[in-house]
């Protein structure tokens, strides 16, 4: 088994101990606070995530950003920086240029490296490192931390989990060519990273978009052979005119949609979309060891961007 389908399967346990790390961590934002979250890759698309949930509960303006976009003049009360390894060097130039004027905290999963120095306060979660390149667990055990920080009860999202690393794959990888991700919200995120987990992991075409700007042009590509995948809520009409194209809509709440999904969740209500995104990281592996790639180790890509 590789190491990235075993990390894959180990993310319900890892979110069940990074929602207990939200209650006992110093430094997660306050209500009120103006908070930057920054991050690459991955990380960007998790800040990105976090702040739209951050703003729709209340607690305070976030914008999230690419580290290496980061506005350096622009005033926050607290930077958020994601990083797994601590060492991404656009991620702590960020850091020691903001720590001057307000507090930064880092979550990462290595407290030993530069960022967790850097940093006044460092949540580490070490228990959801990777020794694969590909980036599944740490990335979601981040995002579940700071949902849970916000409120939300994390243990239904980690059940989900558990069925989304058995539930048969919605998508057979010898029978798509082309496969676009849409959300909506904190979704958009969602989605850019299961675009990113099958462009990365097995160099598959992939796209992704806000769902209801799909229908401005993106809808064009669609067709036969071709998936259109949507996280959380999808715009009325939208699964109809995808279908119209000849393309597959995958949604869990959609009736079309995954092949025995009302027997795995009994009854239930449709997987959250973290654990939807579960089965798009399957669906990545798929479809690089079908290609007879190493999904471990991408072609051009390294555990983390040290530049000189």
């Amino acid at each position: 088994m590789t190491h990235v389908k075993a990390e894959i399967a180990t993310q319900p346990e890892c979110w069940r101990q990074a929602a207990k790390l939200a209650g006992t961590s110093p430094g997660l934002p306050t209500a009120g606070e103006r908070v930057a979250v920054v991050g690459c890759g991955t990380s960007w698309f998790m800040a990105k995530a976090y702040a739209a949930l951050r703003e729709q509960a209340g607690q305070g303006e976030t914008d999230a950003f690419q580290a290496s976009e980061f506005p350096a003049g622009r005033r926050y009360d607290r930077l958020v920086a994601i990083t797994r390894s601590g060492t991404t060097t656009e991620v702590l130039d960020v850091m020691r240029g903001f720590g001057e004027n307000a507090p930064v905290t880092v979550l990462t999963a290595d407290g030993t490296q530069p960022a967790a120095r850097i940093a006044r306060h460092a949540v580490v979660l070490d228990f959801a490192d990777e020794q694969s390149v590909v980036q599944t667990r740490f990335a979601t055990s981040v995002l579940t931390l700071l949902r849970a920080h916000l409120g939300e009860d994390m243990e239904s999202a980690a059940t989900d989990a558990e069925v989304a690393v058995r539930l048969p794959l919605p998508v057979h990888p010898a029978l798509v060519d082309q496969i676009t991700f849409l959300g909506r919200g904190w979704t958009v995120g969602i989605a850019e990273e299961a675009a990113l987990k099958c462009r990365e992991t097995a160099g598959f075409w992939t796209e992704s978009y806000q769902a209801m700007d799909y229908r401005h042009g993106p809808i064009s590509i669609a067709g036969p052979r071709r998936v259109v995948w949507a996280f959380g809520e999808v715009p009325t009409g939208l699964a109809d005119e995808v279908e119209r194209t000849g393309a597959a809509f995958l949604h869990s709440r959609h009736h079309g949609g995954y092949a025995s999904l009302g027997r795995w969740l009994g009854g239930r209500d449709p997987l959250d979309p973290m654990a939807d995104l579960i089965l798009a990281q399957r669906v990545a592996v798929a479809l690089a060891t079908t290609q007879g790639l190493d999904p471990d180790n991408p072609r051009n890509l390294s555990r983390s961007v040290i530049l000189a």
